[in-house]
């Protein structure tokens, strides 16, 4: 779990911190106005198909019993089969895992790949626990859900705090408990055990093709330009990587423990293996350490929030300096701060489109598990960048010929393609 701490989001004022589900519902509901969707659609669409909330007792490396509470929310299957990661974080909240299963539902509709959406988590801290008790965790926790979850049903992936590892035990737990091995009940997992080549990194260059289509848009050259990456986790990181090896110049990243800030030009390899041996990006000689909180306000060209939800808010967004704000993270920026940001001439890529990346390589392994028949890492990475390229082409259309932003234009496209579902299908009975 070496990543696992290196993706926690600022400490905010929990005033200044807007409701993930609040923000969800309000983003819906502003895009079934533009879309003027009949009531029975709205009530269809903001209502959650299964919300399951489990006890999860599991014994301590000490001996002793302690119970976490796990949660999996599964909101709309109306374009197949559910699909969201499983994050272990102690601010797990079920308002939270809502308004998460409630996006994957649009960005699955918005990269048009044919699931539905659904998010889980538990309330846990692994930075406390042992890797025998995570291991434990995980088993008990997919065996409380596993009545809801499975190939044709619910396909779990990493999210916060999980990882390839764990997948492969929700693998394992169901396996067992199915008396067969079904390569397609979960996605994100190791190589050895049926998981796809290119899905590690496969967010960060969903999201570096995105930023790449957007300085086109915007006709700014890539090459040199200044990059901020808060969060140097999975994501984070393999983002700073894929920039770093196209020739941009990323000067500022953060973690959990600090953020550091070289205006020249980070050494980014050097910096990842700094990680790789510490566990943190504190200590990097070849730069200054900052306030985590000031990284947000470095001026750049590129700013990829990639940590939790709220990071960029009411009490710092007017101070927010850069040209491309790409929403790595799920939810980084509040309503407000999205006005402020607008106002400001920020040229927004939106969680939904700019990090759909992951879940369009989880289809890819979905499928090739199913088939038992595998691509080469070349075959992924050129289906995700055709995927992510229409994605975005699309949206940044639908933005202009609606003369709206490109969030609303996101949302619109993911609601739309999911309302046409449901009013295809019928209601039964």
């Amino acid at each position: 779990m070496s990543q696992a701490t290196l993706d926690h989001p600022q400490t905010q004022d929990a005033a200044q911190v807007q409701s993930p589900l609040d923000l969800a519902m309000r983003l819906f509901e502003s895009a079934a106005d533009r879309l003027k969707l009949s009531e029975n659609l709205r009530e269809m669409l903001r209502t959650f198909t299964r919300i399951l909330e489990v006890a999860v007792p599991i014994r301590m490396d000490s001996g002793a019993i302690r119970t976490f509470t796990g949660y999996r929310v599964q909101h709309s299957d109306a374009r197949g089969p559910f699909k969201g990661g499983i994050r272990y974080h102690p601010e797990v909240t079920m308002d939270e895992v809502k308004a998460l299963a409630m996006w994957m539902t649009w960005k699955c509709a918005l990269v048009n790949i044919p699931f539905g959406g659904a998010k889980g988590g538990v309330v846990c801290d692994p930075r406390e626990m042992s890797p025998t008790e995570i291991e434990r965790l995980t088993r008990r926790f997919t065996s409380s859900i596993q009545p809801i979850i499975g190939p044709d049903q619910d396909i779990p992936a990493p999210d916060v705090n999980t990882n390839p590892q764990v997948m492969s035990w929700i693998l394992d737990t169901y396996s067992m408990n199915t008396g067969r091995r079904a390569l397609g009940c979960v996605t994100g997992k190791p190589i050895t055990v049926g998981g796809t080549l290119g899905r590690l990194g496969a967010t960060s260059m969903g999201l570096a093709e995105t930023i790449a289509a957007a300085a086109k848009t915007l006709g700014m050259p890539l090459h040199e330009a200044r990059i901020v990456i808060q969060g140097f986790g999975n994501v984070g990181s393999n983002l700073a990587a894929i920039l770093h090896e196209r020739g941009c110049r990323v000067i500022g990243v953060s973690d959990v423990n600090c953020a550091l800030v070289n205006r020249s030009r980070l050494d980014v390899p050097a910096l990842m293996r700094h990680v790789r041996e510490t566990g943190t990006i504190q200590g990097f000689p070849e730069a200054e350490e900052v306030d985590r909180e000031a990284l947000l306000e470095i001026e750049c060209d590129v700013l990829a929030p990639c940590a939790l939800g709220s990071a960029i808010n009411r009490t710092n967004a007017d101070r927010v300096r850069t040209r491309i704000l790409a929403e790595g993270a799920n939810g980084p920026t509040t309503t407000i701060a999205d006005r402020i940001l607008r106002e400001k001439g920020v040229f927004i890529l939106p969680d939904i489109l700019a990090n759909a990346g992951g879940v369009t390589v989880s289809y890819f392994e979905w499928v090739q598990g199913i088939q038992s028949f595998f691509w080469t890492e070349e075959e992924v990475n050129s289906r995700l960048k055709g995927i992510m390229r229409t994605a975005y082409l699309e949206t940044f259309a639908m933005a202009e010929r609606e003369k709206i932003d490109m969030r609303s234009a996101a949302h619109m496209i993911g609601v739309r393609r999911v309302a046409d579902a449901i009013e295809t299908l019928g209601l039964y009975p």
